[in-house]
């Protein structure tokens, strides 16, 4: 084993003069390499169901229900949905549990190497409609409001669309949700059948690790995601406020989840490469997935600053579904800033709390 004396360079920070600038150097080290990462996911919650991985949680159970029709969350099956409750008063489930809407989300759980032949229509045949089974039951409700973000909000709009006669869905709200990939920017040309070899990466990582997908959407914006992560936090080390923003986003972007393999290989072929769901081609267990057999109240919401999923890919929905009540809203934020962060809190949180409460009268 080689040691190495660091004595030297220990003296020769101590040898720095104490001014300002090295208190901020000071403190710019401690934020990244001593502090203790912030906690996530504080709404009280209770599990009442599970499948596999999957946990259904209700949240706030002993709060006062004033809100008659119970809302059902589906995230992607990447990245962890603590995101929906990032941090007391940074929490959108915890703005709604606190003016008195009963909610709910399917969190995924961590899929493992058994679950690589795990397919996008097993989520959202075997587990979503059961959820919401699960929702009714538990709330007493007769009708329910389906929130989807992201991916979560294609997989909720495909089972609105195959499960809107069989079950009770009142409203649906996606969140800068793709519904049409013609054109998905940079991941156009990047996941183009001819150059990308999907097979062979099944084939390779079974589930397709959470730092391959991560570096894809780094790569969005390269700079931005690698020096410009740690200039933000340097030169915002005074603010206190921003700092711990900066961890709690640090945290959730570093604490991904592998994707199942045949679900990212559908995901991958019938969305991005072939579009089938926007041109109603896309087949879930023998049965075609039409848009335009969503009648619930819709609302739509794309993000103008989203680099993720672009606002042409989240708008064309509005045309296809049949439902009577729908709204397209257009927000000034990105694919995560949507959700989370000051004006999040200030103005997208209240107009979504607001919609869902008069369409659930």
């Amino acid at each position: 084993m080689v040691t190495v004396d660091t004595t030297p360079l220990k003296e020769w920070f101590e040898s720095l003069p104490k001014n300002k600038d090295f208190e901020k150097l000071q403190r710019f080290n401690k934020v990244l390499f001593t502090d203790p990462e912030p906690q996530v996911g504080q709404t009280p919650k209770e599990i009442i169901w599970t499948k596999n991985k999957a946990k259904l949680y209700r949240y706030q159970p002993n709060k006062v229900k004033t809100n008659k029709v119970p809302i059902l969350m589906i995230y992607a099956l990447i990245n962890k949905p603590y995101i929906l409750d990032l941090y007391p008063g940074n929490s959108f489930i915890e703005y709604l549990t606190d003016r008195g809407h009963d909610v709910y989300l399917l969190d995924w759980g961590t899929a493992g190497f058994e679950d690589r032949h795990m397919k996008l229509e097993d989520y959202i045949v075997d587990y979503i409609p059961r959820a919401v089974k699960k929702v009714l039951k538990h709330s007493g409700a007769k009708e329910i409001t389906m929130f989807g973000y992201c991916m979560g909000g294609t997989m909720t709009a495909i089972f609105t669309a195959l499960y809107q006669k069989k079950l009770p869905i009142r409203n649906v709200v996606l969140l800068t949700s793709p519904i049409d990939f013609e054109d998905a920017g940079l991941y156009t040309n990047w996941l183009d059948k001819r150059y990308f070899k999907l097979d062979n990466i099944v084939e390779t990582f079974g589930n397709v690790p959470f730092e391959f997908i991560d570096f894809g959407n780094k790569l969005l914006n390269p700079l931005s995601n690698t020096v410009g992560v740690y200039v933000n936090v340097a030169s915002n080390i005074e603010n206190e406020e921003k700092i711990l923003n900066w961890k709690l986003m640090q945290k959730w972007l570093n604490d991904g989840v592998p994707f199942p393999g045949e679900a990212y290989r559908q995901w991958i072929r019938n969305f991005y490469q072939e579009n089938k769901l926007i041109n109603d081609e896309l087949e879930v267990r023998g049965e075609r997935v039409l848009l335009s057999n969503i009648t619930a109240n819709l609302l739509n919401i794309v993000a103008t600053r989203d680099n993720i999923v672009l606002p042409q890919q989240i708008e064309p929905l509005n045309d296809k579904v049949s439902s009577k009540n729908k709204t397209l809203h257009v927000v000034n934020a990105g694919h995560v800033s949507v959700i989370t962060g000051k004006r999040a809190v200030a103005e997208n949180y209240p107009f979504i709390e607001q919609w869902i409460t008069e369409n659930s009268k």
